[in-house]
């Protein structure tokens, strides 16, 4: 009988770490004495989703357009799957981008602008025909090929666009905020099917908008950028639930922001904390001792409610607190009529664990 002995110092395997699909190190962009983009630092993982969130001016933009190539960063450097592409034009690099406006060819059939990037590459007219129209068909435009986009709708325009930009198969699709243009309506539709279509076709989508729905909705983790700088990265569920800024408590959903010591919470790691709207719990009828069903431990802060809205789903209950500031419970269910709620007394009351505090509000 023998035995195979492993040697004890063998060293184990380890699998290489995979290379981001974009990789960006102290990246800055100025425009005169203005920092667009202030030193940022992201990898962008393959196959992912992700979406660069924040307000007009915080540098979202000026981002996508370094890794596209449309402008050159003032520092810093821009890599697209292990390579430095800081420096090289927009065509010598492996993405593809989709505008807000389209860009589409008026005078070209749907299948020539598809075939577009096709003819520049210099691709035969029978193959780039017969892949336009692979394209068309998995954007569910396979029966319109003929049409010029005059004679489509807004939402067909841009699955139009998205097929243009997929067809010539970059490694890395960039969205400057497509869907702006569109319907309430058209705009919620075409973000689950911008999801499904990254999700059938394994490409890595970086998304720039500043709808936190859009953001929340489609994206595998999210950046959100403030003053040039990213303020957190994370997924949907990290952002929302433990926003590590007041910045990103109040840009991405409504927060109510209170100071330590409130209600009787205990001291945490910071001077403030985040309670959520649909985490606060209303009593129309209670005292500011009773926590009504919450569980033991519940903080509980009497005041009159100053405005209600009702928002379809819920209502949203403004309520300004003997103890503090005024605060927005979000109230689903049935309310007591809305007109008659102004300076009704009330109290509002939170768990313990629904507290997120805020390092930085120092």
């Amino acid at each position: 009988m023998s035995e195979t002995a492993q040697s004890p110092t063998a060293a184990p395997i380890t699998a290489p770490a995979e290379v981001p699909a974009i990789r960006l190190r102290k990246l800055v962009k100025t425009f005169g004495d203005v920092n667009a983009v202030d030193g940022v630092d992201l990898d962008i993982r393959q196959g992912e989703f992700f979406s660069m969130l924040g307000p007009s001016g915080s540098g979202k933009t000026t981002v996508l357009r370094m890794i596209a190539g449309f402008e050159l960063p003032s520092s810093g450097t821009i890599e697209l799957d292990g390579a430095d592409v800081s420096t090289k034009a927009p065509f010598e690099r492996d993405v593809n981008t989709v505008f807000q406006d389209y860009a589409l060819f008026p005078h070209m059939s749907l299948i020539d602008n598809v075939a577009y990037g096709l003819r520049v590459r210099g691709m035969g007219k029978n193959e780039r025909r017969e892949r336009a129209a692979q394209a068309l068909e998995r954007v569910q435009l396979g029966k319109f090929v003929a049409r010029r986009p005059a004679q489509l709708s807004g939402g067909q325009r841009q699955r139009v666009a998205l097929a243009r930009a997929l067809v010539v198969e970059p490694k890395v699709l960039l969205l400057d905020e497509p869907l702006g243009a569109l319907d309430l309506k058209l705009r919620q539709q075409m973000q689950i099917e911008l999801k499904e279509l990254q999700r059938s076709l394994g490409i890595t989508f970086i998304f720039v908008t500043h709808d936190q729905e859009e953001a929340l909705t489609m994206s595998d983790r999210i950046g959100v950028f403030s003053n040039g700088r990213i303020a957190q990265t994370g997924s949907a569920h990290e952002i929302y639930r433990s926003p590590q800024t007041a910045f990103v408590a109040n840009f991405v959903g409504t927060s109510n922001i209170l100071t330590a010591g409130i209600g009787g919470t205990a001291s945490g790691p910071g001077a403030s904390f985040v309670v959520r709207p649909e985490r606060l719990h209303l009593n129309w009828e209670a005292t500011a001792h009773d926590a009504g069903h919450l569980t033991p431990g519940a903080r509980v802060l009497a005041g009159r409610v100053t405005s209600a809205v009702y928002v379809g789903h819920a209502t949203q209950v403004h309520v300004e607190l003997d103890a503090g500031p005024t605060v927005i419970a979000l109230v689903h269910g049935d309310v007591p009529d809305t007109d008659a709620l102004k300076g009704h007394r009330v109290t509002v009351a939170w768990a313990e664990h629904d507290a997120v505090w805020l390092p930085d509000a120092a």
